[in-house]
């Protein structure tokens, strides 16, 4: 097995891992006869540590062997989410907690950690492609996976499986032929690395688009629900915008595997965005449900697209001793940006489907109008590296 495919094969079982936890762990708290709550603070716990990503980057920039701190936090993550769903209705809920909390806290390592190597496979832009589609996999399988364990054999093996999936991921990263840092000594420092994304133009502007971008995308799973109740009266609707999306995600990484994108990332990115945010308000205006379907398979295509051109954004751009540190971060930050998206949807869903999809659409256009500005007023570049 090459080692590009070992690295495909694991990126999309460790984020099948991770985006179906989600989803096994609320089935879990389900059963077990658990509070509402507790099924949020599972989840919360597992995302929230997200933002302790820098101090990770950090870590992997520094390391000689990138592959055992990898391939730690894969195991790690599986340990600590099968010990989790062991306490869930079993020990007290902050036992639960903790342990999946554990578990959150490798999590960046298991998307911009992740990626962060893969130039030393060398596949060039079209590895890109391939990676974003490991996340559209991983993120669709990974749900789908748990729901179905669920069903057949219960929502605790659900998750074990899952907490194996990501500690056969770690075994397949430890055999990676990644290049030894020779002078981990010259990583740059916390502070230095998260000022990356700020001194650098490109870097800075590509990030500004798609933290604002992940405001949208966070909260397009509820404006789903409330748009599809609003076009064909029933919530299920929703779920089939939702799956759509999915689609048209998958869709887009195919295609940009297939076909790489070509030229200058900062500026793929800007116009993929400004896409998504006219392809946004069309949807809000759509006269009938099968219009808004299209309108979402659009959506998650355009969105598998600009993805791809972010990641090749970080790479280009990113110094090589920081190179980690601008994945995870960029990673972390896009993640605790998706979760206000989705909470500022669910306070505003009053306002109906239609107005929150105009909204997002003037936020992600807001993103690219601030990153023009902003490349006129320091249109400097930045040496690739």
């Amino acid at each position: 097995m090459s080692g590009l495919l070992r690295y495909l094969t694991a990126a999309v079982l460790v984020r099948g891992a991770d985006s179906g936890a989600s989803v096994g762990l609320l089935l879990l708290a389900a059963d077990r006869h658990q509070p509402a709550a507790t099924g949020g603070l599972l989840v919360a716990a597992l995302t929230a540590p997200h933002l302790a990503g820098p101090w990770l980057a950090v870590r992997l920039d520094r390391a000689r062997d990138r592959r055992r701190l990898l391939a730690l936090a894969y195991l790690g993550y599986g340990i600590a989410l099968a010990a989790g769903a062991f306490a869930v209705g079993r020990l007290p809920a902050a036992v639960a907690l903790a342990a999946v909390a554990v578990a959150g806290a490798c999590g960046p390592l298991l998307t911009g950690g992740l990626s962060s190597v893969l130039d030393d496979l060398g596949p060039g832009r079209r590895g890109r492609g391939w990676d974003a589609l490991t996340y559209g996999v991983g993120g669709t399988a990974g749900p789908a996976a748990a729901a179905t364990l669920t069903a057949l054999a219960g929502p605790l093996e659900a998750v074990l499986t899952l907490a194996v999936a990501a500690g056969a991921a770690g075994a397949l990263v430890v055999t990676l032929p990644l290049a030894g840092h020779a002078r981990p000594e010259d990583a740059a420092g916390l502070r230095a690395g998260l000022a990356v994304l700020v001194r650098r133009g490109p870097l800075r502007r590509v990030t500004v688009m798609t933290l604002l971008a992940a405001l949208e995308l966070g909260a397009l799973p509820v404006v789903a629900v409330r748009f599809g109740t609003e076009l064909h009266g029933t919530a299920a609707a929703g779920a089939t915008l939702t799956v759509a999306y999915g689609a048209g995600s998958l869709l887009g990484s195919a295609l940009v595997t297939a076909w790489p994108l070509r030229g200058e990332p900062e500026v793929l990115a800007a116009w993929l965005f400004a896409a998504m945010a006219a392809a946004t308000a069309v949807s809000a205006f759509a006269p009938a449900y099968a219009v808004a379907v299209a309108g979402f398979a659009v959506l998650g295509l355009l969105n598998a697209m600009s993805f791809t051109a972010t990641l090749s954004a970080r790479g280009r751009y990113a110094p090589a001793g920081a190179l980690a540190q601008v994945f995870v971060t960029s990673a972390g930050l896009k993640v605790t940006s998706a979760a206000a998206g989705a909470a500022l949807a669910g306070a505003a869903s009053g306002l109906g489907g239609r107005a929150l999809l105009l909204a997002a659409a003037a936020t992600t256009g807001l993103a690219v109008a601030a990153a023009v500005v902003d490349g006129k007023l320091s249109p400097a570049s930045v040496p690739a590296r």
